[in-house]
């Protein structure tokens, strides 16, 4: 009944405001004049969308513990129930006494308002309803000029906010409204919504605000910086006073209860949520998910509107994170390479849960901030790729070999395939993904690294034989192994491409001259131990929108990559490095497969493993340019080291972290080595097994596929070998009359004056695998052929 009487009388109430603006032409901007107020009262919008108001959203690990708070205002959402009842009644008497009486405006309060409006104050009058009316427009505003006019000191607003409210009450509840008030409103110093509010005065609950907080809270909502409790308490105590006394007056509060409550000293417990993440304990973890969010077009139209709902919608991001390996991997990396170190070298390391491609941990030894000239500081992710907030990526070295293992083992290559691996050898013979032949490639072992005799995949992997994988991937096709590499999910960090038009393809593909991060090592090596299946990298599973109240699943996205077997093979051949390789005595008490990696002069160093439920990857270097700063000579720490190696630092780091991050986790076993890529023995040693070798023609057999005859038969004479051009054509995918295929295959060693054999293109092209027959002249040296690769000239890899 009230709220009709109240309805009914809003036109009178108009009417006798704007009889008070007879003396201006028009009524604010709405150019209504006295005579046509009623109609143009009634005309005006009355429906108002009120939507929650913005509150912080929450970032949190997998145990649903917070990580990180992201808002642009303090707020959180309660229901009435869970405000104290004497708030409620502290903030119904200081700011709108007969709320439950009127039907959303108060007569004699908004006729004084509106004179006060014609004098250019906006002081009281407004109720309740008119005030959540104002607060509605102001936090649902987009632009600049919406939140203007809603502030503006205008009687026009205060027309459109009677005309709002009327319809309002309405719509809503008086408990509805009160309700929606008290989460709105602005309480100073930060914060929105009395939650919030009571948190940050008083470090309790909103439930559990007594008589003098709530006079206190009440008292500030009008002026909130002139009334804030902690910048202003001498105001705040005599605001509280008033508020006291008009609970007093409307029956609130007894006499005796409101002088004891004065007689009490505002006991503030001041505290802030932190705000975004800086002030988190996984800083770069945060970060990440953040750019997660505003860089998926699934969160929104831009950038800006994906920003906006992050910090505006009360969203509850549920991620990937496990506490305790993210802390294993935090101590690692901060205990050997620690963030204030003076040589300003950097560790980052990334675990990945293999088979789901969830992300358990992301560290690096830095602190997070916006001065990357304080010494430890940086808001760069050395752990990510580019566009999610890291650098452009750091040469990952022989790291990348498993990746070669794996494209040989997918063309059915088995473990045995042998080569003579000197300790430096020029490869040629490689062409780009486009066909076109690179340059010669000059490479050599690495360190204590001998490759004398023959080596087989086992060996070669377990010395990581720079020579032996030259040769291999030579064997395999350098664009057949940059594909395996992609389907592994490996990446430049800069978006660019492996055969981009600057590389023109990578002649040092196999030893990891490309730059890539942390995240995509891990993510690679951790589809080996799930047995072939390939998933994204992923940090959220779900994020529950409380504004909205609708929840978005996160499912895990994964293909298979390679076959089951590949993965197998590849994980007992990175299983050999514990065995008296180069990751030898860093074993962590469980069944772990592994590769270490140094680029050229200890540019940086890094070391990948896994184990069948748990894949890291850690890369130690320079930030500022691991080619100019490189890991020799250099203090880190309270350590000096002469050169690093990937077995040095990045090593245990990977064992210290992965020890603890794997001691809740069941032990699992590898798959055994799968019998179709046969002997798993290494080749035996002949002290005189050089001797056999040819003295010359170290380049081996040049790589004429694809050259006229003529060009090709010239080629081969200058190197020193007869040639023999069959008549007999082959099927091909090379233009007709062209060189589809030479034997030996290029780069096979062979005696200066011995036959090479030539065959030509039908020009068929419909294989793209050329059939050669078998002339039954040519023996390969040490029974296996002696075939090369490429690299850059001097680059040596570990």
């Amino acid at each position: 009944m009230l709220q009709k009487i109240g309805q009914l009388l809003g036109v009178g109430i108009v009417a006798g405001v704007l009889c008070a603006a007879l003396a201006l032409p028009a009524v604010g901007g709405l150019g209504i004049t006295a005579r046509n107020v009623a109609t143009g009262f009634l005309n005006m919008p009355s429906e108002l969308e009120t939507p929650p108001p913005p509150q912080r959203s929450e970032i949190l690990d997998r145990d649903g513990e917070v990580i990180a708070e992201i808002y642009d205002q303090n707020r959180e959402l309660v229901k009435l129930d869970d405000m104290s009842p004497v708030m409620q009644d502290a903030i119904i008497a200081i700011e709108d006494a007969r709320f439950y009486e009127h039907g959303g405006i108060d007569i004699s309060g908004t006729f004084r308002a509106a004179l006060r409006t014609l004098s250019g104050s906006t002081q009281g009058g407004s109720s309740l309803t008119q005030q959540y009316v104002k607060n509605v427009l102001v936090e649902s505003a987009t632009t600049q000029a919406e939140q203007e006019e809603a502030r503006e000191t205008t009687i026009s607003r205060k027309v459109r906010e009677l005309r709002y409210a009327i319809t309002l009450e309405q719509r809503m509840s008086k408990d509805e409204i009160l309700e929606g008030y008290l989460n709105i409103a602005y309480f100073g110093d930060g914060a929105y919504g009395v939650e919030s509010a009571a948190r940050h005065y008083f470090g309790i609950g909103a439930d559990e605000l007594n008589l003098e907080q709530s006079a206190a809270l009440a008292g500030a909502v009008r002026y909130p910086y002139l009334y804030n409790l902690r910048l202003n308490p001498d105001d705040a105590t005599e605001r509280r006073d008033i508020v006291l006394d008009r609970m007093v007056d409307v029956g609130a509060a007894s006499a005796e209860e409101a002088e004891e409550a004065k007689g009490t000293e505002l006991e503030l417990d001041v505290s802030n949520p932190s705000n975004g993440c800086m002030p988190s304990d996984q800083p770069f973890f945060c970060d990440y998910v953040v750019q997660e969010i505003e860089k998926n077009d699934q969160f929104g139209e831009d950038e800006t509107e994906r920003a906006r709902w992050l910090r505006t919608a009360g969203l509850q991001i549920h991620t990937t994170l496990d506490a305790d390996m993210q802390s294993a991997a935090q101590d690692a990396v901060d205990k050997w390479v620690p963030r204030t170190n003076e040589s300003r070298k950097v560790a980052a390391e990334v675990l990945i849960e293999p088979g789901t491609g969830e992300i358990r941990g992301m560290v690096q030894s830095r602190n997070y901030g916006p001065d990357e000239s304080r010494l430890g500081e940086t808001s760069i992710n050395f752990a990510t790729d580019f566009d999610r907030g890291g650098s452009t990526g750091f040469q990952a070295g022989s790291t990348f070999k498993a990746f070669t293992l794996a494209a040989a083992l997918d063309q059915g290559l088995g473990f045995g395939t042998s080569f003579s691996s000197s300790n430096s050898t020029t490869v040629t013979g490689q062409r780009n993904c486009d066909g076109a032949p690179l340059a010669p490639w000059p490479v050599s072992n690495a360190g204590d690294t001998k490759g004398s005799g023959s080596n087989n995949m086992v060996s070669g992997t377990k010395g990581s034989v720079n020579t032996y994988f030259a040769m291999l991937q030579r064997r395999v096709g350098l664009c057949n192994v940059i594909e395996m590499s992609e389907r592994l999910g490996v990446h430049r960090a800069d978006g660019t491409s492996f055969d981009n038009e600057r590389t023109q393809g990578n002649n040092s593909f196999t030893l990891g001259s490309e730059e890539v991060s942390p995240m995509t090592v891990a993510n690679a090596y951790a589809t080996f131990a799930s047995g072939g299946m390939y998933c994204e990298p992923q940090a959220i599973t779900k994020i529950e929108d409380r504004q909205s109240g609708r929840t978005i699943e996160m499912d895990s996205d994964c293909e298979r990559a390679i076959d089951e077997d590949v993965a197998a093979g590849v994980s007992y051949l990175l299983q050999q490095t514990f065995r008296g390789g180069t990751t030898n005595g860093l074993g962590i008490g469980r069944p772990a497969a592994a590769k270490t990696g140094t680029t050229d002069g200890s540019a940086s160093a890094w070391l990948a493993g896994y184990t069948p439920n748990l894949a890291s990857a850690v890369f130690v270097g320079d930030p500022r340019g691991p080619q100019n700063y490189p890991l020799r000579n250099v203090t880190i720490g309270d350590r000096h080291y002469g050169e690093v190696f990937g077995a040095t630092i990045p090593g245990p780091i990977w064992q210290e972290t992965m020890r603890a991050a794997v001691s809740e986790l069941d032990e699992e076993d590898f798959p055994a080595a799968p019998s179709q890529f046969g002997s798993t023995s290494e080749p035996s040693r002949d002290d005189d097994e050089d001797s056999a070798r040819p003295a010359n023609n170290e380049a081996g057999v040049p790589d004429v596929i694809g050259l006229s005859q003529d060009s090709a038969v010239s080629m081969l004479e200058e190197a020193g070998f007869r040639v023999s051009v069959s008549g007999t054509r082959v099927r091909s995918s090379e233009a007709g009359d062209t060189v589809a295929a030479v034997n030996p295959d290029p780069g096979t060693q062979l005696a200066e004056g011995a036959t090479v054999n030539v065959f030509l293109s039908d020009g068929s092209g419909s294989d793209r695998t050329t059939s050669v027959p078998d002339s039954g002249v040519w023996q390969p040296l040490n029974g296996t052929p002696a075939e090369t690769g490429m690299y850059t000239p001097g680059r040596r890899e570990e």
